[in-house]
């Protein structure tokens, strides 16, 4: 799995096309590492932010981020394919709600690993110019790998 995460970032195209037989099960699993890779993400940044403002301690802090991303990120998630593979069936192009979802969780999956140095960086450093280019790079590989499964998965009338 750790290789087509690695060539996404550089072929996101044929990476999906790749994954376009994966089951629905699966899909799920994907989404769901993808959020606890972002949960364990956040712990550096919520410890600093922690010991800089100790009026919230770091458990509550992991709890708010533990239900945002564990319980509502998944929710938005599936709700965001949806509403994308609707809003394509007004243009020529069409791709179904279970290639929307393997574009869209693929792609949280891919960016994972900028995820984690946007953690590290965030709970180390701090705010700054390193982590507005960290958080720059993260942001535009997830676009950069949905938009190419998207593209990879989409098909014209």
């Amino acid at each position: 799995m750790l290789p087509r995460i690695m060539a996404s970032w550089w072929a996101p195209r044929r990476v999906v096309r790749g994954l376009s037989a994966m089951p629905e099960r699966v899909k799920l699993v994907v989404l769901m590492v993808a959020m606890l890779i972002f949960l364990i993400a956040q712990a550096p940044l919520r410890a600093r932010e922690a010991q800089l403002d100790p009026s919230v301690p770091f458990e509550a802090r992991m709890s708010g981020a533990l239900l945002a991303v564990l319980f509502l990120m998944p929710l938005l998630a599936y709700a965001l394919a949806s509403l994308l593979s609707f809003v394509l069936r007004l243009t020529p192009w069409r791709l179904s709600a279970e290639d929307s979802r393997l574009a869209l969780f693929w792609a949280l999956l891919a960016v994972s690993p900028a995820m984690l140095l946007w953690g590290l960086v965030g709970g180390m450093i701090g705010p700054g110019p390193a982590l507005t280019l960290v958080q720059i790079v993260a942001g535009l590989g997830f676009l950069g790998i949905w938009c190419g499964g998207i593209s990879a998965l989409a098909r014209q009338k």
